[in-house]
């Protein structure tokens, strides 16, 4: 089961004050024990074919791949113009996947906006997966819907961020060999839930997962619950980001769930809020995950 990096704490770095290159992002990541690396659509030169090929060769240099896409469409815009520009937005990435080598592109069902009803979202965001499918098959790209929390340049915290809305979501849009599930266990422990109860619940479908973890400063999670979320966010003050493996996830039934139902794909490591201790807790993260990885019969 290969192991992959996500450059979660460097993001502003690299999205908006671009201080921090792909190639930077490369260099720091060289001395992690992954095979490979997760990108982020908004510091991939995707309008740069040969940059795109020069990138891709560089990490082959480095025995690695990029076998995943953290993309975040919006597909519950209250009017269709709006929604039709997201779907063919994502079908510019789709069809810039292959040239990184790209397998799995991620999509989210949108942001979670007062005014859109629950129906009327689960409805669109299912038209707008279904009508991104044909152009995923023919490059040989599967979509990935994660349970996810916020985009980081959202307003509002993602529609289907609870359970009850996604495994709805998932029903709505159905079984298709490009279309899968993305787990991320801590974006359950945010909106206070199990994350191994939605893990049971769609364990056939995970073709993907993000390793993070979460860990509660002057809370619990029955406080979770009551409290609410900031909604620029979409955290509560008292969940913090922490290296995988020292907080409120339980790997150990994560991966004996994912080993029972034959789980082979990647796993990336969505690690850490604080830049300046981002590369050492990505490296201690991967030597947690290796070993659990190890235990579990996962390699």
């Amino acid at each position: 089961m290969p192991l992959a990096a996500f450059p979660k704490c460097f993001l502003h770095a690299m999205c908006v004050t671009r201080e921090m290159s792909v190639d930077d992002w490369l260099d720091m990541a060289a001395g992690f024990d992954v095979d490979g690396y997760e990108f982020y659509w908004p510091f991939t030169p995707h309008e740069n074919p040969a940059e795109m090929e020069r990138i891709r060769r560089r990490a082959e240099d480095q025995k690695r791949t990029i076998p995943m896409m953290c993309y975040s469409p919006d597909f519950t815009k209250p009017d269709a113009e709006g929604r039709a520009a997201e779907v063919e937005a994502e079908k510019v990435a789709i069809r810039a996947c292959p040239m990184l080598g790209v397998k799995y592109l991620r999509v989210l069902s949108g942001q979670r906006r007062p005014e859109v009803s629950r129906a009327d979202g689960v409805r669109w965001v299912a038209e707008c997966i279904h009508a991104l499918l044909p152009e995923a098959e023919k490059n040989g790209v599967t979509l990935i819907l994660e349970n996810h929390y916020k985009d980081t340049f959202w307003s509002f915290p993602e529609f289907a961020q609870h359970r009850e809305v996604f495994l709805e979501l998932l029903d709505a849009i159905g079984t298709h060999p490009n279309f899968g599930v993305n787990f991320d266990p801590s974006n359950s422990v945010i909106c206070g839930e199990d994350p191994i109860a939605l893990l049971d619940a769609v364990k056939q479908r995970v073709v993907s997962m993000h390793a993070s973890d979460r860990y509660f400063e002057g809370g619990t999670l029955e406080d979770l619950v009551k409290i609410d979320a900031n909604p620029n966010t979409g955290y509560a003050g008292i969940l913090q980001h922490g290296v995988v493996g020292k907080g409120l996830n339980d790997y150990d039934r994560i991966f004996s769930t994912l080993k029972s139902v034959g789980f082979d794909g990647w796993i990336s490591i969505e690690d850490g809020a604080d830049p300046l201790v981002g590369a050492h807790d990505i490296a201690e993260s991967a030597v947690f995950l290796r070993e659990k990885m190890r235990q579990h019969g996962l390699r």
